[in-house]
């Protein structure tokens, strides 16, 4: 998962961003997930076609609609932050479909070679918040895909001392205006800047979370701590 963010979570219901957009509290089928990865399903809000805001399951991996083969979308789980505005596979849906995906925490894996290990990232509380993200829907003959991507930029102070890459993690008001339509370019950008609040925090988990297959709530305990090294003193010897 190098420069990306690949791994989110969503345990808790997410009432406090449902609110903002005014929607009931409760996702019809609702599961807790604490390790969702790319090409499944991540709960989202965006705008419906009366423009009005609808919560969405969409697959994580964009296809853009104009894409020969479906197959793009396992390539597109990440947008730079410098790139959307400009760059073909996203610029359509940054001007009219951007999207929120619900989270209430996220993994970016620090250290170098061997020594890689995964961190969870939540807010204090493991309060819900939104990733700011864009969506698209793809249809070729009766086969239809509505898929969304995860907009990344480079990291806080903070997260950099795991990875120099974050995804943009917005305030539920926040959330609010990246959906809105009426928003400006200049406040998309500004929106798109490393979150700054002091409420981030980030603990060592368990390599398990580097498999799709565990999905529970050990996926996100603090790692057992590593034994300090043993050093041997003069009388030892």
């Amino acid at each position: 998962f190098e420069g990306m963010c690949g791994r989110s979570t969503l345990h808790d219901a997410p009432v406090s961003v449902l609110g903002k957009f005014h929607l009931p509290p409760l996702l019809p089928g609702f599961k807790p997930r604490y390790n969702i990865v790319p090409s499944q399903d991540q709960w989202t809000i965006v705008l419906d076609d009366s423009a009005k805001p609808a919560a969405r399951l969409l697959r994580w991996g964009l296809v853009p609609s104009w894409a020969d083969n479906p197959s793009i979308g396992a390539r597109l789980i990440n947008a730079r932050s410098d790139a959307v505005a400009a760059k073909p596979s996203f610029k359509e849906s940054f001007r009219n479909r951007r999207c929120v995906i619900l989270a209430d925490g996220y993994y970016e894996w620090g250290g170098v070679g061997k020594a890689r290990a995964p961190y969870f990232f939540h807010l204090d509380g493991h309060r819900d918040f939104a990733l700011a993200g864009l969506w698209d829907r793809w249809q070729r003959g009766d086969e239809v895909l509505q898929t969304c991507i995860i907009i990344t930029t480079q990291s806080s102070p903070f997260a950099a001392r795991v990875h120099h890459r974050m995804p943009v993690v917005l305030a539920p008001d926040h959330a609010v205006e990246w959906v809105d339509a009426a928003t400006k370019d200049s406040r998309l950008l500004d929106l798109m800047e490393p979150y700054s609040g002091g409420d981030l925090t980030t603990y060592e988990v368990s390599n398990i979370v580097n498999s799709p297959a565990n999905d529970g709530v050990e996926c996100i305990a603090p790692a057992p701590p590593k034994p300090l090294p043993i050093e041997l003193s003069l009388f030892d010897l």
